[in-house]
């Protein structure tokens, strides 16, 4: 079995979990690391109730983003945006599909088609000043089978979203 929990990253002067909207679960969180541009990425051990990234983003006034990763084989991306919106993407989408299977959902009943992720993560990363190409994102959501573990997938995604790692 693998990893299972979440990864909350977003873009604050201040430590994150001094936001209203994690009140109930700040407890359980650990900062992983700082990125550049004062970006900054949270893990939590379990499955979610982090919350709404709604709300979030409304409180903090910025974009925001969570990856549940799934058995560390897949990853359910929600992001929020106080301007362009949320969304939810899929990266790893065969493994999702098989842990979705099991309740009789499907990855098409949860998560956008990678085309439509790809446009909306654009959306949202110019929200945090970033110009990224749709292409790099687009090659991320269609894979099936990731070869590497879901949270480098992950941490692939955030890099090509314009949350750069402080190291490279």
């Amino acid at each position: 079995m693998g990893f299972w929990g979440c990864y909350l990253v977003g873009r604050s002067g201040e430590p994150l979990i001094g936001h209203p909207a994690l009140r109930n679960s700040r407890e359980r969180l650990t900062l992983r690391e700082y990125r550049a541009d004062g970006w900054q990425v949270w893990s939590h051990p379990t499955k979610p109730p982090l919350g709404s990234m709604t709300a979030l983003s409304d409180a903090a006034r910025a974009p925001v983003l969570l990856g549940f990763v799934m058995d560390g084989a897949c990853v359910a991306v929600e992001a929020a945006a106080p301007h362009s919106g949320s969304w939810y993407a899929c990266l790893g989408r065969a493994p999702m599909a098989a842990l979705l299977d099991r309740d009789g959902a499907t990855v098409e009943d949860l998560f956008l088609p990678p085309e439509d992720a790809a446009a909306r993560a654009v959306r949202w990363a110019a929200e945090t000043g970033q110009d990224v190409r749709e292409g790099p994102l687009l090659e991320l959501l269609r894979i099936e089978w990731p070869e590497q573990s879901a949270e480098e997938l992950f941490f692939a995604f955030l890099d090509r979203l314009g949350v750069e790692s402080l190291s490279g």
